[in-house]
């Protein structure tokens, strides 16, 4: 494996990347995010059931779809990375299948130190085969056992303070014992998401669930809670990931709802931690 050094890190890129999906995506990840939970809810079917040719997709799908091994297969210590923010800017309403061409690079590198690691932001770009752009997205990383390589910047906190009010509306999501398991189905295979050996070596009680798999579920919330199912509405959504979820926990997200904007924040008050803060989303009119 090369040696990591920031310039190595900052060249990692990939262009014209070809990437397909199906309406079996998109089925099973409505499922992974907790649509079809009511299957007398016709309006849930539409994101788990083709009938009729009306088989939509959810929004947050879209980080799912372009997967690249850009940052994974280069010599960083993928067991001990985790994702600490996530955003999703949509050009046009998500298709339940598609071929896409994307465009992947590291976008900055901000060394910690050696005993604290890195974080690495990686930008994907990702155009319908025709050339139209369909959405953008931003991933923030912390290479958790890579620091010491020096970077010539900080990273900066650009995050907004949230809502001191109380939320418009709070909506509850119990996920499963097995929900790791069948979220990783839909790409995303890091060992630590199924193996209770590696979760325990990694100081975890057990496989914990993605991060974008929590983001999933608050976007399916805010999907439901404010966009009445309507995915086209949904233009924008990103959050940052501050705890882990275990499969099994049960999920509170807060949402504030202020014009186009839907702030959102999500809990898990067994165990008294947020998982999911600084949630933004903005939404389009009917």
């Amino acid at each position: 494996m090369p040696t990591i050094t920031y310039d190595f890190l900052m060249a990692q890129c990939a262009s014209d990347a070809s990437h397909a999906y199906g309406e079996r995506d998109s089925m099973l990840y409505g499922m992974a995010v907790g649509m079809g939970r009511d299957p007398f809810d016709t309006r849930e079917l539409d994101f788990v059931y083709e009938r009729r040719g009306k088989l939509r997709a959810v929004p947050s799908q879209a980080v799912t779809v372009a997967r690249h091994n850009l940052i994974y297969d280069i010599g960083l210590d993928v067991p001990k990375m985790l994702h600490g923010e996530q955003r999703l800017t949509l050009h046009r309403q998500l298709p339940p299948a598609a071929e896409v061409l994307a465009d992947h690079r590291v976008a900055g590198v901000y060394d910690k130190g050696a005993a604290k690691g890195l974080f690495i932001e990686t930008d994907t770009r990702v155009r319908l085969k025709d050339g139209t752009p369909l959405y953008d997205l931003y991933n923030l990383y912390l290479a958790r056992g890579d620091g010491g390589i020096g970077s010539p910047t900080t990273l900066e906190n650009t995050a907004q303070p949230m809502p001191t009010r109380a939320p418009d509306l709070v909506r509850v999501t119990h996920t499963l014992p097995w929900h790791a398991l069948l979220y990783r189905l839909t790409g995303d295979r890091n060992v630590i998401h199924a193996d209770p050996d590696i979760a325990r070596q990694m100081g975890f009680a057990g496989p914990i669930l993605h991060g974008s798999g929590t983001l999933g579920i608050a976007c399916r919330e805010i999907l439901a809670g404010v966009c009445d199912y309507e995915p086209a509405r949904m233009r924008t959504v990103g959050t940052r990931f501050t705890s882990i979820v275990y499969p099994g926990d049960r999920i509170e997200t807060e949402i504030w709802v202020d014009g186009n904007k839907a702030r959102f924040r999500c809990r898990v008050p067994e165990r008294n931690v947020v998982v999911l803060d600084h949630g933004e989303c903005e939404i389009g009119s009917r």
